[in-house]
């Protein structure tokens, strides 16, 4: 089996090639800041409008295709990522930092969104039926919008191309992708075994640079349609604005404040592996990760010591280490700003029980390595209980009791993910219910999902229609309605 081959280029129209500005960026490991992985082209407008403009022209044609050769397309897609798994692992681990385990994890999740997304692709249905008139037939059916943008996250650069681009393609339309200038390996990787699957020259367009300069294209293009955006809530307010003046259809995923709820009658075992894996799991960098511990006082104690004691066998290195158990964060600008959040929560008065530092590893040295750490007695003043960190740091909140819990979990600005553990199916289903957010779990860490159910955010973690799901491929569609007299 040949191995992926990568040209560090943009891929416009078919053809691999280095961005008109002549620029370029290097990409660094985020285990060791010292050595350089690899230079991308930092695109201009130039090369993004080139791309949009191939993606019109291919698009008459690629919707003409039927469903059953782009599904087709799509098994062989399936089929290559796990045939190059160990190698896709590798490439996301050295660009990321996460651990190789991790980086499977992400893979295998991966094809699950993509073989769901291909089913739901395979079931464009509209409806049919007599008008209330009479002597008519009123019948919708599904239309593609056309050229969509999808600007990608560097946390999970291979899982979420999957969840946005199948769809979109599966609807008709023809697409640009942008991958977060961290990851851009990862993201050529995705655009390559598209390629390699025999989906047609122009369909998915591929270019690399900074989102700040390329945002305006990417976004208020008049010739794209819809723009589908993973990251933080400050950049997806900034898309929100530009694509209102076009009125370009957005479905921005970002932020969350994601809370664990702990009643007295939990089973504290699960509740503490729950708040470890939600918290430290990926260095605490996915947006459902468990950032807010909310613990009834009766038990509070006794879990801390159960969540210390299982954080303790945490071990930090390199991805790609057998022993390491967390990976680096993913690079020099998201390790100042964890540090950034540990030094306020400390100047605010959080009580610091665990980590609170870089790694003191001398063979670490050199990375974005920075210890888990936990925060005990935090109140809702403090910035690390109200402000996304995006790293492994649990910030524990106490309360004397479940209606103070829910009160204090929906008091924030963001409405992504929460979970409670109890034994109470009353208080279970109350929460479930009044829980602000798109997401939520009973007895499960904060960041599981399944790709059959939708997954978009409240309040400032979400807006447009959601993805994953059924509501997955709607987004990248119009529906019309056609009238027929007999």
């Amino acid at each position: 089996m040949p191995s992926l081959t990568l040209s560090y280029k943009n891929f416009i129209d078919g053809s691999w090639s280095d961005s008109k500005s002549q620029r370029s960026y290097d990409v660094r490991n985020p285990a060791d800041l010292t050595e350089v992985l690899h230079s991308y082209p930092k695109s201009s407008e130039t090369d993004v409008n080139q791309a949009i403009d191939s993606a019109s022209i291919k698009f008459e044609a690629w919707k003409l295709v039927p469903l059953a050769e782009k599904a087709s397309i799509m098994r062989r897609l399936a089929e290559l990522i796990r045939q190059h798994r160990d190698q896709i692992a590798s490439i996301i681990t050295l660009e990321n930092g996460k651990l190789i385990s991790e980086s499977q994890v992400e893979i295998d999740s991966a094809i699950l969104e993509l073989e769901y997304q291909v089913g739901e692709g395979l079931r464009q249905f509209g409806t049919s039926g007599d008008c209330l008139k009479g002597n008519m037939l009123g019948i919708s059916r599904k239309e593609p919008l056309g050229v969509v943008s999808a600007i990608l996250p560097w946390n999970f650069p291979f899982n979420v191309p999957f969840r946005k681009l199948v769809p979109a393609l599966m609807a008709g339309n023809t697409a640009v992708l942008k991958p977060a200038r961290q990851t851009p390996a990862v993201g050529e990787v995705v655009a390559t075994l598209f390629h390699m699957a025999g989906l047609p020259a122009g369909v998915l367009q591929f270019v690399t640079g900074s989102g700040a300069e390329l945002s305006s294209s990417l976004v208020a293009h008049p010739n794209i349609k819809a723009v589908t955006f993973t990251g933080s809530t400050e950049v997806g307010r900034e898309i929100a604005v530009m694509a209102a003046s076009t009125f370009t259809r957005t479905q921005l995923e970002m932020g969350g404040k994601n809370p664990l709820l702990v009643l007295s009658d939990a089973d504290l075992d699960s509740a503490a592996e729950a708040a470890v894996v939600g918290a430290f799991s990926c260095a605490g960098q996915w947006c459902t990760a468990t950032s807010r511990l909310i613990v009834e006082n009766s038990v509070a104690d006794k879990l801390i010591e159960k969540i210390v004691k299982l954080t303790k066998r945490i071990v930090l290195g390199r991805g790609n280490d057998t022993h390491a158990t967390m990976g680096p964060v993913c690079g020099q600008e998201q390790f100042e700003n964890v540090i950034r959040h540990i030094e306020r929560a400390r100047e605010e008065g959080a009580q610091l029980i665990m980590g609170g530092s870089s790694s003191v590893v001398d063979y670490l040295k050199g990375g974005c390595f920075i210890e888990p750490t936990i925060f005990d007695c935090v109140d809702d003043t403090m910035a690390i209980a109200k402000e996304e960190v995006f790293g492994p740091v649990l910030a524990i909140m106490r309360v004397d009791s479940y209606e103070e819990a829910l009160k204090l979990a929906n008091d924030t600005d963001y409405g992504l993910s929460s979970s409670i553990f109890t034994e109470n199916l009353k208080k279970a289903l109350h929460f479930t219910e009044h829980s602000e957010v798109g997401l939520t779990h009973v007895n499960i860490h904060s960041a599981y999902k399944e790709p059959q159910l939708c997954f978009g955010g409240y309040k400032d973690s979400g807006f447009g229609l959601p993805e994953a799901g059924s509501a997955g491929i709607m987004f990248f569609q119009e529906e019309k309605s056609i009238y027929y007299k007999k």
